[in-house]
């Protein structure tokens, strides 16, 4: 009685044990987690991540997988993260230093699993869709917390924390920016088929995020960047007139907010107003720090051009340089500039590796199609926003890198597989 009892159960478990089609809807639900929780917590996301990569891992064709780390869009980030492991040892840092400086380079290790799951999955599309649909929830909180500032996990008071429920204006602002701009493809192709009401609501929630990143958060980087990709967007999919017409729109845009929006204003009046008084007075401003920062990274690149200073070396070597302008509490370890960040550890070779995997996924997004504009804004997003921080490196803007170029990408080779059995029958 026992025995038939238990086998029924021992049936089941055999006969999914390797079911690809289960396993791959399995990790299909944790990408898709991992998507929704990205606006709102690290440790969801680092937790749906792992248990993605295992799904994955489990019914992997590791002769395809294999034939995949050969093409250049998998193995140059995977050099990246082999040149931090070797860049151990050269630096001069404390070994705790140095493999907490690994940590930042190793969500690339996913890139390539994304490549390969996703190229099989029918479900790319839906992580994008959960993505937007976290921001588009977010967005809505952001309001409730600006019209009631108690409404957050943050403290009510704390600099820049007006309409932040969790996180921060940055990273807030990043998705914000990227969610806007990857509708504008959606939009001019429903308005071109007359589809005017959908174009419409997706309309409202594009200009939604916009609104909100400039009266509620202001982030100075996703600003400055957006309008390069309203042009790059304008170049790809918008004929010469209605590109010149959307410029224009653009410009006239940025000027009422020029003199709405006091934040706006700030960078670019007060930049050499208050490096000078950085310099001249000992007043501590952010701008100063940024550019102390920077003219000291490039220092320290002179001294080690070719292979740097080793991972981990960036606390000590900003240590030792640190003037009396700076308080003991804004010595830091990241000069706020994904080339200069790579360059003092790992010199021109991990510059050189930087750019190569960047123009490698700028080149596989160059088809038309809603996945290729998604997976070719975000790399744009990150090359430029990297200009102001290390934002390959950081948790929240690297995993939206990740996610994006690997889902992407991974819907980008399956459509090129498709396409080349279409031409040989």
């Amino acid at each position: 009685m026992s025995l038939s009892a238990a086998a029924p159960p021992m049936l089941l478990v055999r006969r999914y044990w390797r079911d690809r089609a289960l396993w791959t809807t399995i990790a299909d639900v944790f990408a898709i987690l991992a998507a929704l929780a990205l606006p709102w917590s690290t440790t969801l996301v680092a937790i749906f991540v792992p248990c993605w990569l295992g799904a994955v891992a489990w019914v992997m064709d590791w002769r395809a997988y294999g034939r995949l780390l050969k093409q250049p869009i998998c193995y140059l980030p995977l050099a990246l993260v082999g040149l931090a492991l070797i860049g151990t040892l050269w630096s001069d840092a404390a070994w705790s230093a140095r493999l907490y400086a690994i940590t930042p380079t190793l969500k690339l290790l996913v890139l390539p699993g994304l490549f390969y799951h996703f190229e099989r999955s029918s479900r790319g599309m839906w992580v994008f869709v959960a993505f937007l649909a976290s921001c588009v929830l977010l967005m809505a909180v952001s309001w409730l917390v600006t019209i009631d500032p108690s409404f957050t996990l943050k403290t009510p008071n704390e600099p820049g924390a007006r309409g932040i429920f969790v996180k921060n204006y940055i990273d807030q602002s990043q998705e914000f920016a990227l969610c806007a701009m990857a509708l504008a493809y959606p939009i001019i192709r429903l308005l071109r088929t007359n589809r005017i009401w959908q174009a419409l609501v997706l309309g409202a929630i594009s200009l939604g995020f916009l609104v909100n990143m400039v009266l509620v958060t202001v982030s100075r980087t996703a600003i400055v960047t957006m309008p390069i990709m309203v042009g790059v967007f304008a170049l790809l999919h918008l004929k010469r007139r209605t590109s010149l017409i959307l410029i224009g729109v653009m410009l006239v845009l940025a000027g009422l907010l020029w003199f709405a929006t006091p934040d706006l204003r700030w960078g670019p009046q007060s930049l050499l107003r208050d490096y000078r008084y950085y310099k001249t007075d000992e007043h501590v401003t952010s701008i100063g720090l940024r550019l102390e920062f920077w003219q000291k990274s490039l220092r320290f690149i002179s001294e080690a051009p070719v292979i740097g200073h080793g991972t981990g070396s960036m606390r000590g070597l900003f240590e030792r340089a640190a003037t009396n302008h700076e308080p003991k509490d804004q010595v830091i370890a990241n000069p706020h500039n994904q080339t200069l960040n790579i360059a003092v550890q790992w010199g021109m070779v991990g510059v050189i590796l930087l750019y190569a995997m960047w123009l490698v996924h700028l080149l596989l997004f160059r088809g038309e199609g809603l996945v290729a504009w998604i997976g070719l804004l975000v790399v744009v997003q990150n090359i430029f926003t990297s200009l102001f921080n290390s934002h390959l490196f950081d948790f929240h803007e690297g995993w939206m890198y990740v996610l994006g170029v690997g889902v992407a990408g991974g819907m980008t080779l399956a459509a090129k597989q498709r396409n080349q059995l279409t031409e040989q029958r």
